[in-house]
């Protein structure tokens, strides 16, 4: 099957499974290690912040991917090809396009430091905001004794999007507007119009608002006629998906909302989803029954039915764990400055596939220890990375 059919039959039968980074997350190592589990865990679109720096290495993590994505199969998980690599731009303000800042030498020295303890990206430490792990969910913000942090936004420049898009050889593009930026959203429109032919799928997100429906009709009438697949993402409570079971409440009754409307394309949830929202999907009968262990009939209730579902800051979170091991490990091997031990890991595909592999008391000095460089780490952080992505793929779709 080959790597253009493979994301978009995902699309058609209803088990389309994205990965979020992170329209402002740069923390390049855990971009890197992310992409790689989930991509041999059996993504089908991996979306990533509009930075070349980012984007290359995106790339770079879908390489190595390839290369030993037969090793993966092998132990039974569902890489079958690689996924599309999306990126997203904005029409106006928005929280996805944020950084947290502050002067950490105005703390009062006694503070608790409660936006240390919050930040579920690990952003934040005496120093201040780490601004490539923050990827401005905000949380933060609130919780300040002394509310000295502050959000600093941006908008993706129209000017420099068309040569942008063009140049990256990225397959997909996300554009996060919201109800009453119409303008804004034409003005973007017009500027990545002439390269859309390029692409292979156009998103768009949009949170809940009063005349959601008409806007996403509005907007519709723009991007028409279409060359590629569209995908609407219902945007239910952004960047809250590590937070618990009722975060997946907003974005499942906002898939409804779309759904009922009838628009031309494909519906996706996201904002808020985690390991709840494909059970809740099932009960309520919005995901197609050959994800179910028995055939389903089909309703009113369940058709038309959810495409997918796109997982952010619960998806980071799940792997957090083995990805804080590897950064303490390179910490102790670099305390240590020892020296990387070189084997390989084996693919039935070929005779062997080298790949550099260091035991747990080495690094590579000259770059940040790379998850397939620890295959134990490696296979763990796919299996987790699996156990939420099998939710969306049956036995019968793999």
């Amino acid at each position: 099957m080959t790597e253009l059919y493979y994301p978009l039959q995902s699309l058609r039968e209803g088990h389309w499974f994205k990965l979020i980074c992170g329209a402002s997350f740069q923390h390049l190592p855990a971009i890197r290690n992310l992409v790689l589990a989930y991509t041999l865990a059996g993504a089908d679109c991996i979306d990533v912040a509009a930075d070349p720096a980012v984007i290359s290495t995106a790339k770079a993590a879908l390489k190595v991917a390839k290369e030993i994505g037969a090793a993966a199969r092998e132990r039974g998980f569902r890489f079958r090809s690689l996924p599309w690599l999306m990126v997203s731009f904005n029409d106006g303000e928005d929280p996805h396009f944020r950084k947290a800042e502050f002067r950490a030498e105005e703390c009062p020295p006694d503070c608790l430091r409660p936006c240390e303890a919050i930040c579920p990206a690990q952003a934040i430490d005496a120093s201040g905001v780490i601004s490539d792990r923050c990827y401005g969910c905000g949380r933060c913000l609130a919780v300040c004794p002394i509310q000295q942090i502050t959000a600093r936004s941006y908008v993706s420049t129209p000017a420099a999007i068309a040569p942008f898009v063009l140049q990256s050889g990225i397959d997909a593009i996300e554009i996060h507007t919201q109800v009453g930026r119409l303008e804004n959203f034409r003005r973007l429109w017009e500027a990545i119009a002439p390269w859309i032919s390029h692409l292979k799928l156009v998103a768009i997100s949009c949170p809940d608002g009063d005349e959601l429906i008409d806007y996403l009709r509005s907007l519709y009438e723009i991007i028409s006629p279409l060359p590629c697949t569209l995908v609407w993402q219902a945007d239910g409570r952004p960047m809250s998906g590590d937070i618990g079971i009722g975060a997946t409440r907003a974005a499942t009754k906002l898939g409804q909302k779309v759904l009922a409307a009838k628009l031309p394309g494909y519906i996706q949830l996201a904002g808020g989803t985690n390991h709840h929202t494909v059970p809740k999907l099932k009960r309520l009968g919005l995901l197609p029954s050959s994800l179910f262990p028995h055939p389903q009939p089909l309703t009113p209730s369940s058709s038309p039915q959810i495409a997918g579902v796109a997982y952010g800051s619960y998806a980071r979170t799940l792997l957090a764990p083995i990805l804080n091991q590897l950064e303490a490990m390179e910490m102790e091997a670099f305390s240590n400055h020892q020296k990387p031990q070189l084997s390989t890991i084996h693919s039935p595909d070929t005779a062997r596939t080298a790949l550099p592999v260091v035991s747990p008391m080495t690094q590579i000095k000259s770059q940040p220890l790379r998850l397939e460089e620890v295959p134990s780490l490696l296979w763990q952080a796919v299996e987790l990375a699996d156990s939420l992505v099998s939710q969306l793929k049956s036995p019968a779709n793999t």
